[in-house]
């Protein structure tokens, strides 16, 4: 059990890791999902990047994964608005422009998202001391 979630730690990490690293590669790619009534795209995109990195990091060190974990929620919550936004508006993806119904799916993934970070960093932690102590 130990492993699987070693290893779910390490691929929930880099994957945090890499998309913020994408904030900075695709910058304006992000930007261009921001809803409009939001303020400072660009200096949000990239806030939001250097909390991906940080919360992946954080995943991937066992003193810091429950707080990054809560930072990972918080921070999935805050963005869910940008993709309703592409959705809605049909926007595209940096230069792919997805059709309707997948830009539609990609809402319930977020929640798939939610449920991963919370598993593996609130739930996991505590299952694992109760079957280490118990």
């Amino acid at each position: 059990m130990a492993n699987k979630t070693h290893i779910s730690h390490f691929f929930l990490g880099g994957f945090f890791i890499a998309a913020g690293l994408m904030h900075f590669v695709a910058t304006e790619d992000y930007v261009a999902m921001m809803p409009v009534y939001l303020p400072w795209h660009e200096g949000l995109v990239v806030l939001s990047g250097c909390f991906e990195i940080a919360g992946g990091i954080g995943v991937l060190l066992p003193a810091q994964r429950r707080v990054a974990g809560i930072g990972l929620i918080v921070l999935l919550v805050a963005v869910f608005p940008a993709n309703v936004h592409v959705a809605v508006h049909q926007l595209p993806i940096g230069d792919t422009y997805l059709t309707p119904a997948l830009l539609w799916a990609r809402l319930p993934l977020q929640l798939g998202f939610l449920y991963w970070v919370a598993h593996q960093t609130l739930f996991t932690e505590a299952r694992e001391e109760t079957e280490f102590y118990g």
